[in-house]
């Protein structure tokens, strides 16, 4: 399973206050149990970074992992933004892929 070691290396990556993994493969079409996943993560780590510098980050920690999976949509977080954002996870598009 995929799923743990995301967490694992994410985990090993950076000074995770909150992270939450949720598989969504479910919905997206394909018979990949493992294929999507949303991550939201709030780490200091992230302190002084914009979005792309932060996903960069997550991307390098995650790189030997990634041919496992098909998408991961980020979520990344500063301590105080995630208090200012109500400690709310953004809600998962619809996938457009024809499920």
């Amino acid at each position: 399973m995929i799923q743990p070691q995301i967490e694992q290396a994410i985990n090993n990556e950076f000074d995770v206050q909150f992270m939450e993994l949720l598989n969504e493969s479910h919905m997206h079409s394909g018979p990949a149990p493992e294929s999507h996943f949303k991550l939201t993560i709030v780490s200091s780590t992230f302190e002084g970074l914009n979005k792309v510098k932060r996903q960069q980050a997550v991307y390098k920690a995650l790189v030997a992992l990634m041919p496992q999976f098909h998408a991961l949509a980020l979520h990344t977080y500063t301590p105080s933004e995630w208090l200012e954002i109500e400690q709310s996870i953004p809600a998962s598009p619809k996938c457009t892929g024809g499920h």
